[in-house]
């Protein structure tokens, strides 16, 4: 479970990363594009850890945890797009 978790949170910062360099580089019509690509991205590479690893146990609670965690730290990047280009 401890290498489960140590993959989780690789995977959000990663998605961090994405999110801060879509801010940085996109116009505000491409970030949320942008975002959709990173959560796309972020259970796409659960899935692809999951077909070379020889246990499958988990890879429901992996893909739940990574899909919430990335939803999460999008949202407040979201807020933060809302916050910061508004004013």
């Amino acid at each position: 479970m401890k290498s489960d978790w140590i993959q989780i949170a690789v995977i959000w910062a990663l998605v961090a990363i994405g999110a801060v360099l879509a801010i940085a580089f996109l116009d505000d019509h491409n970030v949320t594009k942008g975002f959709g690509i990173l959560l796309a991205g972020a259970l796409s590479l659960v899935a692809m850890i999951h077909l070379f690893k020889a246990n499958h146990e988990g890879i429901v609670r992996r893909l739940i945890f990574v899909a919430g965690g990335s939803w999460a730290i999008l949202a407040v990047a979201g807020l933060y797009i809302l916050v910061a280009r508004s004013i």
